[in-house]
């Protein structure tokens, strides 16, 4: 939850740097490159995989617990000394895919620990799995995709470990981290769309939509999801880490395999919710986060058709599908609120919230991809962004007025949940 505080604060910097008129009132261009490092970072590395760490203790027994607590105190300090990096440190900011950074001692210490937390948390969570059985419940169903899940993300280390020992040391800057954070980065995105479809489906159920599909089936989709993956160890043998074949066939891994399970099971929650009745009120928070990420995510595929080049296309379809895990982390924090002895959520804010930060999502994302089609290029901000049109300048504003709604939304989920652990249940 830290971590989407700091993200929040983040992107505001990140929308009024980007915004047409208002940019000139903060000039604060310098500090943009160094906002966006640690927002992506806060945003997506951190508060996935937190939350995978939910998911995944969940569905794990008490076998070698006592690695949580250095799980914990390894991935908390990292994303606190990740905060602060860009105050303390004028490390160099690199703009790489997947993780991006800040070249200098205090920011690259913090992520290293956060690393260190997390491969312990994926140990533990991979000998405290527990089975999946004979898969003909749907319990059984969707421990198994958690179980993929982790899987995914135990070769997504593996695959970061790897590149760190094949990059030639001569690279420097945004070519090493590119190359050190490319596999592992396309690998991640599969443990996080399991852990999406884990929780499309968690919440399908909690909030009483039939999806029609068997257990069997499920576990079926879930495996044509994880196959991809274990092609990981076949291109690094086959390809130099600076090979141009190397890069291109994680491209095409995640290409082909990346909807392999995304898009039927999609298909199939969306039918359930179009033949299902009205939630009642106290499921609504729920199925509001569901439509919403089932929305986000068939925008951002949709977009990813359309890339081409280097423009804000591309963050279009990231911020889709990015969106959209967010989105469904979000309904299950407010489903397991009262399971691990919190109250339930605010209905009034709850019920709403999904809406307000997938509207504000889908309005962002409008904008980024109708200024790439104008030519609008990513990763810069102010004057760099040569807004000179009518239709560049009109791009920009939707995406940052849906960019502050997007934040207000996130920043309501913050303080609904917040006030509903601040007193357990019952008191």
């Amino acid at each position: 939850m830290a971590s989407l505080v700091g993200a929040g604060l983040f992107a505001v910097l990140l929308v009024l740097s980007r915004t047409p008129y208002v940019q000139d009132i903060f000039p604060w261009v310098d500090f943009f490159h160094s906002a966006l490092v640690v927002h992506v970072d806060l945003s997506v590395l951190f508060w996935f995989l937190a939350f995978a760490g939910v998911i995944w203790s969940f569905n794990a027994s008490a076998r070698w617990i006592y690695l949580g607590w250095p799980a914990l105190a390894l991935a908390t300090a990292g994303a606190l000394i990740v905060a602060a990096a860009p105050f303390v440190d004028s490390g160099k900011p690199i703009m790489s895919n997947y993780i991006p950074v800040l070249q200098g001692p205090v920011f690259l210490s913090g992520l290293v620990l956060f690393a260190g937390g997390i491969a312990f948390l994926v140990l533990r969570s991979l000998v405290a799995a527990l089975p999946a059985g004979r898969g003909t419940t749907g319990a059984g169903a969707l421990r198994f995709g958690i179980v993929a899940s982790l899987v995914a993300a135990a070769f997504a280390l593996i695959a970061y470990a790897w590149s760190y020992a094949q990059v030639p040391d001569e690279l420097t800057g945004t070519p090493y981290f590119e190359l050190l954070f490319w596999g592992g980065g396309h690998v991640m995105q599969f443990s996080y769309t399991l852990l999406m479809l884990a929780a499309w489906l968690w919440l399908a159920s909690a909030s009483g939509v039939r999806v029609g599909v068997s257990p069997r089936v499920v576990i079926l989709l879930f495996a044509l999801g994880l196959l991809p993956v274990f092609l990981t160890p076949f291109i690094y043998l086959a390809h130099d880490i600076i090979s141009s074949r190397h890069v291109e066939q994680f491209t095409l891994l995640m290409k082909v395999g990346g909807s392999l399970a995304a898009a039927p099971l999609g298909l199939a929650v969306a039918y359930g919710l179009l033949r299902g009745r009205r939630a009642e009120p106290p499921l609504q928070p729920l199925r509001a986060a569901l439509i919403s990420s089932l929305i986000l995510f068939a925008v951002g595929g949709g977009i990813s058709l359309m890339i081409q080049g280097s423009n804000t296309i591309i963050t279009a379809h990231y911020h889709g599908t990015g969106g959209a895990v967010s989105l469904a982390f979000m309904g299950l924090t407010y489903y397991l609120l009262p399971v691990l002895g919190y109250r339930a959520a605010d209905l009034k804010w709850a019920r709403i919230q999904p809406y307000v930060y997938g509207a504000g999502q889908l309005l962002h994302i409008i904008g980024l991809l109708w200024s790439g089609g104008y030519g609008v290029q990513r990763k810069v901000a102010g004057a760099a962004q040569e807004l000179h049109t009518i239709g560049q300048k009109a791009g920009m504003g939707l995406m940052g007025l849906g960019g502050l709604i997007a934040v207000i939304g996130g920043l309501m989920f913050l303080v609904v949940v917040f006030r509903a652990m601040r007193r357990p249940a019952g008191r």
